[in-house]
């Protein structure tokens, strides 16, 4: 018999068009003194890695620099028997200039402004780029459910 835990969790694939779906995300990093560090923001996924863009002096970025581990979440459903979701334990990665920069930069961009024309985009990027970072989230961990699938069980 299977437990419920096992019914409810995602496939990679369905992890996949998830988060294609979801707009923000949670991120939590440690304080200086262990305490969660919570915020919300938009994101996009690049070969299977989060991707998040800040400011280079935010206080998580700050968090992130003396501890890189954090958590992150997409989760959506008002009652309970549509909650659905993908928590991700993981290690962060600063990316602060550079090429690669600019290209997952761009990334985040296009995707929480689709239709942007190209000249404008590039405009954008360089802009953020001056003060802004990109993270990188390396998974750890991940950790899904669809509260949906217990109706069809």
């Amino acid at each position: 018999m299977a437990k419920q835990r096992d019914k409810i969790r995602m496939s990679d694939a369905e992890i996949t068009a998830f988060l294609d779906d979801c707009k923000s995300l949670h991120v939590a990093t440690l304080d200086k003194d262990g305490a969660p560090h919570l915020t919300t923001l938009w994101f996009a996924v690049q070969d299977g890695k989060i991707l998040f863009e800040t400011y280079a002096v935010s206080q998580k970025v700050m968090n992130l620099r003396r501890d890189p581990r954090l958590a992150v979440l997409c989760e959506q459903g008002t009652t309970y028997d549509q909650l659905r979701g993908v928590s991700i334990k993981g290690m962060a990665q600063i990316v602060e200039s550079g090429p690669e920069c600019n290209t997952l930069m761009k990334a985040i961009v296009m995707r929480n402004n689709p239709g942007l024309p190209a000249n404008v985009l590039a405009q954008h990027v360089t802009e953020m780029t001056r003060k802004r970072i990109v993270v990188v989230v390396h998974p750890e961990k991940v950790i899904s459910w669809d509260h949906r699938k217990l109706a069809q069980a």
